[in-house]
C-alpha cells in the first residue's frame, strides 16, 4: 500500500503500531518523524509519546502529551507513567486518582496498584504521610506497595507481615497456572525476598539479611534494577570488611539500564558507597574522581565533601581537610552545623581540644542545646579552663532567659521557667560549687528556690554555700528547713533488718524463763570459763603399759631404732654419689682373704666376733659420698607422724 502511495495516513499508522508490537521503538519513531507533515500531533501522539517513554526519552514523552490537541483516556494513562518516571509524585497522584474516578473498564486494578506505587514512593522519598485510600490488598502487588509504604513511615514489624502475606499471595495466584514453574515462582518472589532482607537489615539482623540476599543472586534475576540494589546493600554490610566480595558486587550496580530502573536517590546512594568503597580500598583517586562528581552534581549536599575530607584524613592531611570543610561551611551555612561538627572532631583528634570548642561555639543553632553545653563544659574542664565553662553555662541560662521573654510578650506576671532552663541553672550551680566558686553558685541556688520553695534539696545547698560565706544568713535559712518529726518516714526497722537481702540480720532473742534470768543477772559480771576439751587417746591405748618416753621423737632419733630392714638380694654397691665407696668396703672385699669365710660360726669362735665388734655391719653403713640433706628430707617426711605407744 505505501509503494502505491506512501502517505496514506492509516498504511503508515498500521505501520507504526506494528514496529511497536516487535518492540522495534526507534524505527517507529523514525517513521513517525519522517512523516510529521501526514503523521500529525492529534493522530499519532499517544505512539510517538509511547515510542520515547520506551527509549526513556521521559522528557520528550511529556512534550508530546502535553502538545496533543485532545487527552484521551491512554494519554493519561501513559502521562500517570511518565510523571511517576519524573518522581513528580503529587501530580501522579492525581492523575491516577482522575483516572480511577473516571473510568470503568477491566484495568482497575492495575490502575490502583499503580496508584499504591506512588504513595509508596511518597512515603520512602519523600516522607510524607500517605493519605488511606481504602484500597482492598487481594493482590500480592498492592500488598508489596503497601510494605513499602510502611517501609517508609518506619513500621517495620507491620512491613515484614505485609510482605509475609504478598509472598502468599504470590503463590498462590502463581500456582493456579499449570505451566508456571517453581522456578518462576521463585523468580518472581525475589523482589519480595529482597525488601524483607532489607528489613532485616535495618533491624540489624545483618546475618540474616546477607544470607537472604546472596540466595537472590544465585536465582540469577533478570531485573537489574533488583540486582544493583541488592549488590549496593551487601556493600553496605561489608563496610570496609571483606573488600574483595564488595569489588565483585560492585559490578552488579555497572550493568546497562539501572539507571533507568532506579530512583535518583538510589543511584545517589550507590555512587556513593563506591565512593567509600575507593577510599577503603586505598584507590585515592578514584575516591577524588567520584567525590567531585558527585559534588557537582549536588553541590549542596554534604557526604561528597565529608568523603573527601576523610580521604584526606587518611593521607594524614588533616589541616588540608578542615580547611576542606570550612570553605564549604562558607559557602553554604544552611547545612553549616553539620560541617562545623566534623570540623571539631578532626581538632578533638588532633589533639587541639581548645580550637575544638572555638569552632562549637561558633555554631549558633546549637549553643543552648544540653548536649552542646554539656560538650564545652567537659571539654573546658578537661582544659582546666573553668571560666570558660562557667561562661558558656551563663550563655545558655540567658538564652532560655530571652526566649522567655519573647514567648510571653512582655507580661509581668510570674512565669515558671522550662524544665531545660531549670536543668541548666541546677547544672551552673553544681558546677560552681564543685570547683569552689561559692559566690556564684548562691545566686542559681537562689533562683532555683525561688522557682520551688519546697525543694529541701536546693535549700540544703544553699545553707551550705552560705555557710562558708555568710554563716548568718544560713542560720536564717535553716528555719526554713522542715523539722525532723515531718521528716521521719514510717519504716518498720525490725522488718526492713529482717528483709531478704539485708547485710545485717538482729539476732532473735529466745525467751527466758525465771531461773535462768535470775542466774544471768547475779552472773552478769562474771567472765565464763571455758572448758577443757579432753583429749584423744589412741584406739590401741593400753592403761596397763607404761607410754614410751621417747614417742614424741620422730622414729628415727629414738635410741632403739635400727632402721629399715632390706631384702637380701639388693647389692650395697652404687649407692651413694657416683664412684664412692664405703668405709668397709676392705673387709668385704673377698680376694683379700686366704678363704671364704664360714657360712655359719664355728665352735670356739665367740672371741673372733667379739674382737671385730666394732666393725659396722654393710646393712648399717652409710654411702662416703651422700649428701646431708637427705636425712633432712627423711625428717620432713616423717614431720607431723604420731608416735606409738
Amino acid at each position: 500500500v505505501l509503494q502505491i502511495s506512501k502517505d496514506d495516513v492509516t498504511a503508515l499508522q498500521c505501520k507504526v503500531v506494528c514496529l511497536i508490537q516487535n518492540g522495534n521503538f526507534k524505527e517507529a519513531l523514525g517513521v513517525i518523524n519522517t512523516h510529521t507533515k501526514v503523521l500529525t500531533s492529534d493522530v499519532i501522539a499517544f505512539e510517538k509519546a509511547y515510542c520515547e517513554y520506551r527509549l526513556n526519552r521521559i522528557e520528550n514523552a511529556l512534550k508530546t502529551i502535553q502538545s496533543a490537541s485532545q487527552q484521551t483516556d491512554k494519554l493519561k494513562e501513559l502521562y500517570g507513567q511518565v510523571l511517576y518516571r519524573l518522581e513528580r509524585y503529587d501530580d501522579c497522584l492525581a492523575a491516577y486518582r482522575d483516572l480511577i474516578r473516571n473510568s470503568q473498564d477491566e484495568y482497575e486494578e492495575e490502575r490502583k496498584t499503580n496508584l499504591s506505587a506512588v504513595v509508596a514512593a511518597q512515603s520512602t522519598w519523600e516522607k510524607v504521610m500517605p493519605d488511606d485510600l481504602g484500597l482492598r490488598e487481594a493482590t500480592y502487588e498492592l500488598c508489596y506497595n503497601s510494605a513499602c509504604a510502611l517501609i517508609g513511615q518506619g513500621k517495620l514489624n507491620e512491613a515484614m507481615k505485609k510482605l509475609r502475606k504478598a509472598e502468599e499471595l504470590c503463590r498462590q495466584s502463581l500456582s493456579e497456572d499449570s505451566d508456571v514453574t517453581e522456578e518462576d515462582i521463585e523468580a518472581e518472589l525475589a523482589i519480595i525476598h529482597g525488601q524483607m532482607a532489607y528489613i532485616m537489615q535495618l533491624q540489624g539482623r545483618t546475618e540474616d539479611a546477607l544470607q537472604l540476599y546472596n540466595q537472590i543472586i544465585k536465582l540469577k534475576p533478570t531485573d537489574v534494577g533488583l540486582l544493583a540494589v541488592i549488590a549496593n546493600n551487601i556493600i553496605t554490610i561489608n563496610k570496609d570488611q571483606n573488600v574483595f566480595d564488595s569489588k565483585k558486587k560492585v559490578k552488579l550496580t555497572n550493568a546497562e539500564g539501572v539507571e533507568h530502573k532506579l530512583s535518583k536517590k538510589q543511584l545517589q546512594a550507590i555512587e556513593f558507597n563506591k565512593a567509600l568503597l575507593a577510599m577503603y580500598t586505598n584507590q585515592a583517586d578514584q575516591c577524588r574522581k567520584l567525590s567531585a562528581s558527585l559534588q557537582s552534581q549536588s553541590p549542596e549536599h554534604l557526604l561528597p565533601v565529608l568523603i573527601q575530607a576523610a580521604q584526606l584524613c587518611r593521607e594524614k592531611q588533616h589541616a588540608k581537610a578542615v580547611g576542606l570543610l570550612q570553605d564549604f561551611a562558607d559557602q553554604h551555612p544552611a547545612n553549616a552545623a553539620e560541617i562545623k561538627l566534623t570540623m571539631a572532631q578532626l581538632k578533638i583528634a588532633q589533639g587541639s581540644v581548645t580550637k575544638a570548642c572555638m569552632i562549637l561555639r561558633s555554631i549558633e543553632e546549637l549553643q543552648h542545646k544540653p548536649g552542646m553545653v554539656s560538650a564545652l563544659v567537659t571539654m573546658y574542664s578537661h582544659e582546666e579552663d573553668i571560666d570558660s565553662a562557667i561562661e558558656v553555662f551563663t550563655q545558655a541560662i540567658q538564652w532560655y532567659q530571652q526566649f522567655q521573654a519573647r514567648t510571653n510578650y512582655g507580661c509581668c506576671i510570674f512565669q515558671p521557667k522550662s524544665p531545660v532552663h531549670l536543668s541548666l541553672i541546677r547544672e551552673a550551680a553544681n558546677f560552681k560549687l564543685k570547683h569552689g566558686r561559692k559566690k556564684e553558685a548562691i545566686s542559681d541556688l537562689e533562683e532555683l528556690w525561688k522557682q520551688n520553695p519546697k525543694d529541701v534539696h536546693t535549700l540544703a545547698q544553699l545553707i551550705s554555700a552560705y555557710s562558708l560565706v555568710d554563716p548568718e544568713k544560713a542560720k536564717v535559712l535553716s528555719k526554713h528547713l522542715p523539722s525532723s518529726d515531718t521528716m521521719s518516714l514510717k519504716v518498720d526497722v525490725d522488718a526492713l533488718e529482717n528483709s531478704h537481702g539485708a547485710t545485717y540480720v538482729r539476732k532473735k532473742a529466745g525467751k527466758l524463763t525465771g531461773d535462768n534470768q535470775q542466774k544471768e543477772q547475779g552472773q552478769g559480771d562474771v567472765k565464763k570459763k571455758k572448758k577443757k576439751k579432753k583429749g584423744k587417746l589412741p584406739k590401741n591405748y593400753d592403761p596397763k603399759v607404761t607410754p614410751d618416753p621417747e614417742r614424741w621423737l620422730p622414729m628415727r632419733e629414738r635410741s632403739y631404732y635400727r632402721g629399715r630392714k632390706k631384702g637380701k638380694k639388693k647389692d650395697q654397691v652404687g649407692k651413694g654419689t657416683q664412684g664412692s665407696t664405703t668405709a668397709g668396703s676392705s673387709e668385704l672385699d673377698a680376694s683379700r682373704t686366704a678363704s671364704s669365710p664360714p657360712t655359719s660360726p664355728r665352735p670356739g669362735s665367740a672371741a673372733a666376733v667379739s674382737a671385730t665388734s666394732n666393725v659396722i655391719p654393710p646393712r648399717h653403713q652409710k654411702p662416703a659420698g651422700a649428701p646431708a640433706t637427705k636425712k633432712k628430707q627423711q625428717q620432713k617426711k616423717k614431720k607431723g607422724a604420731k608416735g606409738g605407744w
